[in-house]
């Protein structure tokens, strides 16, 4: 049967990436995001996908994640594959971040997390033997922590502590990993979210680079395919050097 995939956060950076690998594949994908990624979609479809969808969805928002849920429940009956990738990054000294912003943080990566992955695996039908697959995109600031992006490193290590804690709830029938990125080049380090100094502080690193978006979509393809079955409740590190466990 040709994979069921279903991405957030579709309409660029990781998840667009991640969209295009797996409709390489030959995967049925819906590509999610807060507008209409209905533009990405027309691009995915030229690349081999099987069937695609773009579909808006708000993934903090309770009736959305609903709502993206029955139409993927209409349209195949079920999911194979979640690459959860919708998220914001907030940088602001702690004294000077409004408790609205530290809300919108945690509402979009953890509460959007936490539902759009209870919705994907309402959709799986656990088998030990060629399980489903959650994936869901984290952070390398989980593990390390950061001055001034407190908001965000807290949403991620709650990912994080859904991973885990699902990894071990699905198990055997279901896998569950985080992906763990270091600084990529996505809208996400542009100056709108990060200021010039942070900026340049991602490239100290080991590699001294920014990961592009398509080596983290290989690592979602990797944990979705023949060479994942092995991996649940692991945060995969795709991260330039920036963590060493």
């Amino acid at each position: 049967m040709t994979a069921r995939v279903l991405i957030t956060g579709a309409a660029r950076g990781i998840g667009a990436a991640a969209a295009f690998a797996f409709a390489r594949k030959g995967a049925r994908v819906v590509l999610a995001d807060l507008s209409q990624p209905e533009a990405t979609a027309e691009a995915v479809r030229g690349v081999g996908a099987a069937e695609v969808q773009a579909l808006a969805c708000d993934v903090s928002d309770a009736v959305a994640a609903t709502s993206l849920r029955d139409a993927v429940k209409e349209t195949w009956g079920g999911l194979d594959v979640l690459v959860h990738c919708a998220g914001i990054i907030h940088e602001a000294p702690l004294l000077e971040t409004p408790v609205a912003d530290f809300d919108r943080v945690i509402a979009v990566n953890l509460r959007g997390s936490f539902m759009i992955g209870q919705a994907a695996i309402s959709l799986m039908t656990p088998d030990s033997t060629n399980p489903p697959r959650i994936i869901l995109i984290a952070s390398d600031m989980a593990y390390y922590g950061r001055e001034t992006f407190s908001p965000y490193v807290a949403s991620k290590h709650g990912v994080l502590g859904l991973v885990r804690s699902w990894a071990k709830e699905f198990a055997p029938g279901i896998l569950v990993n985080a992906i763990c990125p270091g600084p990529i080049d996505t809208e996400m380090l542009g100056a709108a979210n990060m200021s010039a100094e942070w900026r340049q502080k991602e490239l100290a690193i080991p590699l001294g680079r920014f990961g592009q978006p398509d080596e983290i979509a290989a690592v979602a393809t990797f944990l979705a395919g023949e060479g994942g079955r092995y991996f649940t409740g692991q945060g995969i590190g795709p991260n330039g050097g920036s963590v060493m466990p």
